[in-house]
C-alpha cells in the first residue's frame, strides 16, 4: 500500500470536488478558437536515419502565440492511409527521438512527438509574461490565467494534433494520444480539448488534481507551487484561480474516447490519489485504471508491451507477421 498517501480502499472511494471557475468553458473556447485560427506554419525536413519501412523527419510548427515547436515525425513508407499517434513527454524533458519511436512506427503507424516549449528540447517560448516565477514552469505566468505557461502548452498540444492530421497519408479518423507523467497529463489534455483522438493511454499522469498533489507530494514539480506560495503568500487566491483553468480534474469530464490510465501506489511525484480522483471524473463510458501496487514514479516493462498492444488495437492495426 502507498506510504505517502491513502489506503487502497480510500483511494477507490476518493472523489474530489471539481473547482472549475465559472468561465472555464469560455476560457478554453476562446483559447482553442485562437489556437486553431492561427496558421500552423509547418516545416518538415528529412532526417538522415535509415530505418526499415519507416521515414524520419524533423518537423517544426509555430507555437501558440509565439515561439517555435520542434517535433519528430515518423511514418511508414507508402501512401497510406496510416493511423497515427501523438506522443507527449515528461516534465522538463524532451520528445522521444526516432529510435525510441520506431517500435510503434514499424507497426504501420505514423508518429509525432513534440518538445514542450522552453523545456529540455528544441522548442522555444516567446510569450511575454508579467512577473517572475520559481525555477521550473508550474508558476510561470501564474498571476494571470491568460499568460499562464500551461495555457500555451495545452494549445500547442492541440495544434500538434492538427499538424499530425494534416500530414500526407494520415487517416485523421484514427488518431491516438499517449505519454508518461507530464506527457500522460498532456495526452489527457489532447483528449479533453480536441475531438481528434479516438483513444488515450495516459501513464502516471501529472497535472491531475493539482491541489491534492501540492498537499501530498514530497518531491517533483508540485513542490514548486508550495515553494512559490511560501515566498508570495499574498498570491494564494490568484494562483489557485489560475491553476483551476488547467487542472485536469476540471477538464477530463470532456473526454469521450476510450481511456486507459496507469498509477503507481508508491508514486511520490504524482501521488496515487491525484490519479484516482481525476480518473473518476473522466467522461468516457469506456475507461480503465491499471494499478502498479509497488511502483513509484516509474513503469514496468509489461506496461510498455500493454500500451503498444492497446494502441494498435484501438487504431485497428494488425502487426505484420
Amino acid at each position: 500500500m502507498p506510504s505517502i498517501d491513502m489506503s487502497r480502499a480510500e483511494l477507490e472511494a476518493y472523489a474530489p470536488e471539481m473547482y472549475a471557475p465559472s468561465d472555464l468553458d469560455d476560457y478554453w473556447a476562446g483559447t482553442l478558437r485562437a489556437a486553431l485560427e492561427q496558421p500552423l506554419g509547418t516545416r518538415v525536413e528529412p532526417y538522415a536515419l535509415e530505418l526499415a519501412g519507416v521515414r524520419c523527419s524533423q518537423l517544426h510548427f509555430d507555437g501558440f502565440g509565439g515561439g517555435t515547436i520542434a517535433a519528430w515525425y515518423l511514418h511508414p513508407t507508402g501512401d497510406g492511409p496510416f493511423p497515427a499517434v501523438a506522443v507527449y513527454h515528461g516534465y522538463g524533458g524532451r520528445a522521444p527521438r526516432p529510435l525510441e519511436l520506431y517500435p510503434l512506427a514499424a507497426q504501420g503507424v505514423a508518429v509525432l512527438a513534440m518538445d514542450c516549449r522552453a523545456q529540455d528540447g528544441d522548442s522555444s517560448d516567446q510569450v511575454a509574461r508579467d512577473g517572475g516565477h520559481l525555477t521550473g514552469w508550474m508558476t510561470d505566468g501564474v498571476r494571470d490565467p491568460q499568460q499562464y505557461y500551461y495555457r500555451y502548452v495545452y494549445a500547442d498540444v492541440v495544434r500538434a494534433l492538427e499538424v499530425l492530421c494534416a500530414r500526407p497519408g494520415v487517416d485523421d479518423s484514427r488518431i491516438a494520444v499517449t505519454g508518461i507523467s507530464q506527457g500522460g497529463g498532456l495526452s489527457l489534455v489532447a483528449a479533453a480539448l480536441s475531438d481528434r483522438p479516438c483513444f488515450v493511454w495516459s501513464d502516471i499522469p501529472f497535472l491531475c488534481d493539482i491541489r491534492r498533489g501540492v498537499e501530498v507530494a514530497p518531491r517533483g514539480p508540485y513542490v514548486e507551487i508550495s515553494d512559490f506560495l511560501r515566498r508570495w503568500p499574498s498570491l494564494d487566491e490568484q494562483l489557485w484561480r489560475t491553476i483551476s483553468y488547467v487542472d485536469l480534474l476540471n477538464l477530463v469530464d470532456r473526454i469521450t474516447c476510450p481511456s486507459v490510465l496507469t498509477v503507481g501506489l508508491w508514486d511520490d511525484v504524482c501521488p496515487p490519489s491525484t490519479v484516482y480522483g481525476t480518473f473518476r471524473r473522466i467522461g468516457a463510458p469506456v475507461k480503465e485504471l491499471r494499478v502498479q501496487p509497488f511502483h513509484r514514479h516509474d513503469l514496468s516493462y509489461e506496461i510498455a508491451e500493454e500500451r503498444l498492444a492497446a494502441l494498435l488495437a484501438a487504431l485497428e492495426v494488425r502487426p505484420a507477421s
